[in-house]
């Protein structure tokens, strides 16, 4: 196995009853990477997500992180591996403060793990959110969008080698969307994270991202760069329409 490739993903499925939300998908993440994944609603996006986080059990498949098989292993143990993730509704402590809930994704998986230098402080990872001013406030009293801030922020104290981001733009003004992005994008740049990022806002993600993966009814359709995947007639075919078209252009 490559020495740089952080997660493996073979042949996974996940099934509920007789609906098959992630059919039989390949795929994989090398250090450095910052990935976009895309599809219509009800493409098993989240479900993708969950599974290769340990939030839902694989049907069937395979997940290698750092060459490490944990196929049915709980959160806890994705998170030891240095798997992280947001929600597509945040999860904050809304009663702690702004910097303990910083602290307590230190606490959870991350007091024990190596790490960039720049996560190994609650001050520093605020100050590359722009939460640095509300480091005192409850969580319950920011804003939804430095909610979302936060939330990545608690997942950046676990001292991640991956980071899953799911829409973290849902609900954000173009302005905020675009700031957002940039703030991703200086999230691997500055301390090496591999991120995913799922986002419904295609024309920004495809902007930012290197590579492109398309999820359509659960299974995977497309994996190469924005400009081959805007071209792809599969994708085409897939994706109603106007944002697809706002994105190529």
């Amino acid at each position: 196995m490559n020495a740089q490739r952080l997660l493996d993903i073979q042949q996974l499925s996940v099934r509920f009853g007789g609906l098959t939300a992630v059919d039989s998908v390949n795929a994989t993440l090398d250090a450095g990477e910052l990935v976009g994944i895309i599809g219509p609603n009800g493409a098993g996006k989240t479900t993708f997500f969950n599974a290769i986080s340990g939030v839902v059990l694989p049907t069937s498949g395979r997940l290698l992180v750092a060459g490490d098989d944990l196929t049915g292993h709980a959160p806890h143990h994705f998170a030891a591996h240095g798997i992280a993730r947001t929600f597509q509704t945040p999860r904050v402590f809304p009663d702690m403060s702004v910097a303990d809930n910083v602290r307590f994704g230190m606490q959870f998986a991350g007091r024990h793990r190596e790490g960039p230098q720049g996560l190994r402080s609650v001050e520093e990872i605020l100050s590359m959110l722009g939460l640095e001013t509300l480091a005192a406030q409850t969580a319950g009293a920011i804003t939804p969008s430095q909610q979302r801030l936060l939330e990545i922020g608690m997942a950046l104290g676990t001292r991640p080698r991956v980071l899953l981001l799911d829409e973290v733009a849902a609900g954000l003004t173009e302005a905020e969307v675009d700031a957002m992005a940039r703030r991703i994008r200086r999230l691997r740049d500055e301390w090496q994270l591999s991120v995913v990022w799922i986002e419904h806002a295609v024309a920004t993600l495809l902007k930012y991202v290197e590579r492109v993966m398309v999820l359509h009814q659960g299974r995977k359709i497309a994996d190469g760069t924005p400009a081959e995947v805007v071209r792809d007639a599969q994708v085409i075919e897939a994706y109603l329409g106007d944002e697809l078209q706002e994105a190529a252009a």
